[in-house]
């Protein structure tokens, strides 16, 4: 890998090891403020929302404005609010500071990526997008676990070292990354109308479809999974130690998995890793302890270790050079919506048709999801090869 994606990596690692807030918010909300479950949702749904505005609006300022300032802006931005988040006291300044907040953390996700498509030669981006996928489960598991010793100091302790390692992260890339973006020649060929060109690109568009069919399933583990387990008169405590086995099986596993899709196409794995994610939740419906439970987490994180990497790369593949800040940007927006829409259908699906329901619910969406994208191979892959053959035409073009 070349040495600016290191730089990369790890100001990723250092920013999600300090991730505490978006660990212990929904306790703070509850605990420390004496929120309603009802208007802590609504906290984080404004978090949410505030995400989907700022990966849209990051994504064309990553294209625009370029990679290196729109990151910095986003993670300069998230430090001092996370800051204001954690010294606000009011109902109203909390919700503004929620939104504010989820704009700009999410926002850095755009450029981010795109930087890495910039860096990393097309035949190494699979193996490059295991890596940083790694980084930033190693550093969710790091802050899960550090989190609870900083809470110990108090609330405050969470905001303020959250902010700090962002700032460090934000300082880090300010001081070893150069801009990525590339140096474009005007072609008369490759000029775009942005988002009406985005919005016409039909493989991309069902690409982000499907993705957005596995996210509603995957993000049931936040919403859905404990109150079943709850259900089953099984404690909070074994739900926490149930789900750490996602973040160790990640951390322990996921080099394996780089060198095991080393050389193995994208877009063949994409629907591989759909089935497999759909079975682990898919036998949920039939789990009542702690054991049976702990299996199904491990076989569907197995599907998100193989699906994560190479759905990063078949990304970065099919955006066009000019426009990988919008596409990152869109790809973003679908987890965003995903993460209010997989809470609330899940939890309608569960009222009115029963809890087993949901999870031979999420089976059935995998293997929708698997076949569009099983079918979609021939497509996709004909697009990558069109937008690689592209760019390198364009590194021509720029040389001379």
């Amino acid at each position: 890998m070349p040495g600016q994606f290191w730089i990369v990596w790890t100001a990723t690692l250092v920013n999600r090891a300090g991730g505490f807030v978006g660990i212990f918010l929904t306790i703070y909300l509850t605990t420390e403020r004496g929120f309603s479950e009802t208007v802590a949702g609504l906290v984080l749904g404004l978090y949410g929302l505030g995400g989907a505005i700022g990966v849209t609006a990051a994504g064309h300022l990553t294209d625009r404005w370029g990679r290196r300032p729109t990151v910095l802006l986003a993670m300069g931005s998230a430090s001092v609010l996370m800051v204001c988040l954690g010294l606000a006291d009011s109902r109203p300044a909390i919700m503004i500071g929620a939104l504010a907040l989820g704009m700009a953390a999410e926002g850095a996700r755009p450029p981010l990526g795109a930087m890495i498509a910039d860096m990393v030669p097309a035949p190494d981006r699979g193996r490059a997008y295991s890596v940083y996928f790694w980084a930033i489960n190693l550093g969710f598991a790091t802050a899960a676990i550090l989190a609870g010793f900083a809470a110990g100091s108090g609330y405050l302790t969470l905001f303020l070292a959250d902010a700090a390692t962002t700032a460090a992260a934000a300082l880090l890339i300010a001081v070893k990354i150069r801009e990525t973006r590339p140096a474009l020649v005007e072609h008369p060929r490759q000029q775009r109308s942005g988002l009406a060109t985005l919005a016409r690109d039909r493989v991309f568009l069902g690409f982000v479809a499907c993705n957005l069919l596995v996210a509603l399933v995957l993000l049931q583990h936040m919403s859905m999974l404990p109150l079943a387990m709850i259900g089953d008169g099984l404690a909070p405590r074994t739900f926490g130690m149930v789900i750490a086995l996602n973040g160790v099986l990640i951390v322990l596993g996921q080099p394996l998995v780089t060198r095991l899709l080393a050389g193995r196409r994208e877009a063949l794995v994409a629907p591989v890793s759909a089935v497999v994610i759909g079975v682990g939740f898919g036998l949920t419906a039939f789990a009542h302890t702690p054991v049976w439970y702990g299996a199904t987490v491990l076989l569907w994180t197995a599907g998100e270790m193989l699906n994560a990497p190479s759905t990063a790369a078949l990304l970065a593949g099919l955006s066009p050079v000019d426009m990988r800040g919008r596409y990152q940007g869109a790809y973003s927006l679908a987890w965003q919506a995903a993460s209010f829409l997989a809470p609330t259908l899940g939890g309608a699906v569960t009222d009115l048709a029963g809890n087993s329901e949901l999870w031979l619910g999420c089976l059935g969406l995998t293997l929708i999801a698997a076949v569009w994208n099983l079918v979609a191979v021939p497509a996709r892959e004909r697009r990558v090869a069109e937008l690689t053959a592209a760019a390198e035409e364009q590194n021509e073009l720029a040389r001379i």
